[in-house]
């Protein structure tokens, strides 16, 4: 028996027992009900997509072509229309994710207003934006579920294929996919992300990330003026995610650790070495420091390290930053993840300046001499100007092949005039299998854009906007939008019913019967769109 079935002899059992006083309940659109909110709470959902998760990363364990993916989203109509089109182009939600940036709570969804990306904005904008994405997601398969049975209710009406329609709904794929939330620097001490990180888990998230900057000094990892704290530190927040992960029984739950040190040159803390060679020592030998030969060479309130057998004095700035040695953020980077992997995170993000497939290897290749099996979630960032770096690539690629470059400038390669050169088409290339390239040569198990809706929605604002108000007028807003709606079948076309009019109807029809008051009548202008 079906698990549809089950319910709705489960929910007449149910009405029976009440000797009449349940009449006006059907036990088949109870079970229906219940089938289109699966997902009672956001711990289910964690506990759901932690299951996924880990079964994702030993897939790509197991083969590297097995890579996941996802988009940032900043609002939950966003998360939700683009899990719509994922499954309607790809068939299945299998492998792709939600990213939940930091950097686009900060600019989009901050009380104060648009904010930069130095944890500034209210913390607790994070879970609730996890949470409003679940409810849209949740929506989606409570719509989609509710087209099926009035499908089911048509075919039993008309003698179509009962049966066929039947196996659609019992094998229904879900739009609930993991979300990979962005918790900064944890937003204060290792307490203050204990309980920030149980927000999150409690509102759906099954993975969350946490960079080794200083929480309260934190700058986007694009930008200069990062600063990171000692490995004690860091372990300390990834304790208090692993702690609330087990006290809301997520005991699979994900922890993705991220490293800034390839871009940071500071540190605000010198930690204290308790033995040689102790983590705080390790950390303490990237300081840019000076020798140190007795008093004369040390000014009022210096510190100074013992190291090696020898005196030594930290570099430190005006501000009482500690400055690192220049050329030591490869290293840094590797002990940062080797580090993380061994006191309790599961996936590495390491934040670089450019998009090289060479450079990520030659980093994890390092990390997995001590841990194996170490992956990671990269940032395919717009910060970075994909085509200049790409076509230059190419361009020194060529250069060291011997080939004939005369025709390019290297430094003005992004210009319009090489567009359609040999040179951009196969930079072109490159940049289409980047992520595939990066999961087979770099260990690249999550692939991920921080913040494209950002960009995609300023743009077709902006196309939208130009036409509208200029010589188009309203045949900018059909053209452009309406039709190509209408052409590319996106459910939204039809809004009243995206936004839940058509659920609303089903459920007037459940609780009123013929009394109902509904809105999908004949004088619904969204039956314009039957066609």
């Amino acid at each position: 028996m079906s698990q549809y079935q089950q319910d709705i002899d489960n929910f007449a059992t149910l009405k029976a027992a009440q000797k009449g006083a349940w009449e006006g309940i059907n036990p088949e659109f109870a079970a229906r009900m219940k089938l289109q909110n699966r997902f009672k709470t956001g711990l289910d959902i964690a506990r759901y997509t932690a299951a996924i998760m880990r079964q994702d990363m030993a897939d790509y364990d197991a083969d590297s072509s097995q890579y996941t993916q996802s988009l940032g989203c900043w609002h939950g109509f966003v998360g939700q229309q683009k899990m719509l089109s994922v499954k309607k182009h790809q068939g299945t939600t299998s492998k792709s994710y939600l990213y939940l940036s930091g950097w686009m709570v900060a600019a989009l969804r901050s009380e104060f207003g648009p904010l930069p990306d130095q944890s500034m904005h209210e913390k607790t904008s994070v879970s609730s934006l996890i949470e409003e994405l679940y409810t849209f997601l949740r929506q989606a398969d409570a719509r989609e579920l509710g087209d099926l049975f009035h499908k089911l209710d048509d075919a039993k009406a008309n003698g179509g294929d009962v049966a066929a329609i039947q196996a659609e709904i019992e094998n229904y794929e879900t739009h609930i996919v993991p979300i990979i939330a962005d918790i900064d620097a944890g937003f204060g001490n290792e307490e203050a992300t204990y309980l920030l990180a149980k927000q999150m888990i409690e509102a759906g998230a099954c993975c969350i990330q946490i960079e080794n900057q200083v929480s309260d000094a934190k700058q986007c990892g694009h930008q200069d003026g990062k600063v990171t704290v000692p490995h004690e530190d860091f372990l300390a927040k990834i304790n208090a995610v692993r702690y609330a992960f087990l006290e809301l029984g997520v005991d699979d739950g994900v922890i993705v650790a991220r490293t800034d040190s390839l871009g940071a040159g500071l540190t605000q803390k010198i930690p204290v070495s308790q033995s040689e060679g102790d983590l705080a020592a390790q950390y303490n030998a990237f300081l840019k420091t000076s020798d140190v030969g007795g008093a004369d060479d040390v000014n009022e309130g210096d510190l100074i390290l013992k190291q090696g057998g020898k005196l030594v004095k930290p570099e430190r700035l005006p501000n009482g930053l500690f400055r690192f040695k220049d050329g030591s953020g490869f290293d840094r980077v590797v002990l940062d993840c080797v580090t993380s992997l061994q006191h309790g995170a599961d996936l590495l993000w390491i934040e670089t300046e450019k998009p090289h497939v060479g450079q990520i290897a030659e980093m994890v290749n390092a990390i997995r001499e001590q841990v194996p099996n170490a992956k990671l979630v990269y940032n395919n960032s717009p910060s970075f100007n994909w085509t200049l770096n790409f076509r230059q690539q190419v361009f020194d690629a060529w250069s060291e092949e011997g080939k004939d470059v005369s025709a390019y400038n290297r430094a003005g390669l992004m210009a319009v005039e090489y567009d359609e050169s040999e040179l951009a088409a196969v930079a072109d290339e490159k940049i289409k299998s980047f992520q595939a390239d990066a999961a087979r040569e770099a260990g690249i198990f999550h692939h991920l854009i921080t913040l494209p809706t950002y960009h995609t929605t300023a743009l077709s604002t902006d196309n939208l906007a130009k036409g509208y108000f200029g010589e188009e007028g309203m045949l900018a807003y059909v053209r452009g939008v309406q039709r190509q709606e209408i052409r590319q079948g996106l459910a939204c076309v039809k809004h009243q019913a995206m936004a839940g009019s058509d659920l609303g109807d089903t459920h007037k029809e459940y609780f009123s019967g013929d009394a109902a008051l509904k809105a999908s009548g004949d004088d619904n202008t969204m039956n314009q769109f039957d066609v």
